[in-house]
């Protein structure tokens, strides 16, 4: 049978919600009667979502409220993101 699970793609800190968040996707992982085929990613959520859904102003992409605004994005000329020293 097929396994479905949230997996952590990333931790990063969010400044609209003034925490670490983790980037997670929903993955489908096939039966072992088929272990040739990739595991599925079907969804992908921000732990802080719902969270963030609750402020009086729009939060990003993720919480499905501002489609401008990806925290988890790349930034240009930085290729660890926030992180990168």
């Amino acid at each position: 049978m097929a396994v479905k699970t949230w997996q952590t793609i990333k931790v990063h800190y969010c400044e609209h919600a003034g925490c670490d968040v983790k980037f997670e996707a929903e993955t489908v992982f096939p039966s072992e009667h088929l272990p040739d085929l990739m595991p599925r990613v079907f969804a992908h959520r921000c732990s802080h979502a719902m969270q963030c859904n609750l402020f009086n102003q729009p939060a990003c992409v993720w919480a499905g409220t501002n489609p401008v605004v990806d925290p988890f994005k790349e930034k240009a000329g930085r290729p660890g993101g926030d992180h990168a020293k």
